[in-house]
């Protein structure tokens, strides 16, 4: 749960995720990473920070540049997570959905004894 909880943190900001939607389409300088957005570079370079610490991207030092690239088994792990939580619900709201129906049916079967 340890990395689930970094990986959660890591997605809680908005930056952090347009950084993720960016690499998705492939790796990018420090400085492309950060033209979009109105914050310092040092800035930035914190939000990778935390990103990397999540395990969700890798930075390399090529050169003169800090080249980034998407680890996708962060997200995969996350996402297999919420689908086990999103089925777990889905079967507890069906079956409290026929317990409901079960009651009205009883309801109506009682008014219509009176």
């Amino acid at each position: 749960m340890h990395s689930l909880d970094h990986t959660f943190g890591a997605l809680a900001d908005t930056i952090r995720r347009a950084i993720l939607a960016r690499l998705a389409l492939g790796e990018a300088t420090v400085g492309e990473l950060a033209k979009p957005f109105d914050v310092s570079l040092p800035a930035i370079s914190r939000h990778l920070k935390v990103l990397e610490t999540a395990d969700l991207i890798v930075r390399e030092k090529r050169a003169q540049q800090r080249v980034c690239r998407l680890k996708p088994e962060a997200l995969k792990t996350a996402s297999d997570w919420i689908e086990q939580n999103r089925r777990m619900w889905e079967e507890r709201f069906d079956r409290l959905d026929a317990y409901l129906r079960e009651l009205q049916g009883k309801e109506s079967t009682d008014a219509g004894n009176k």
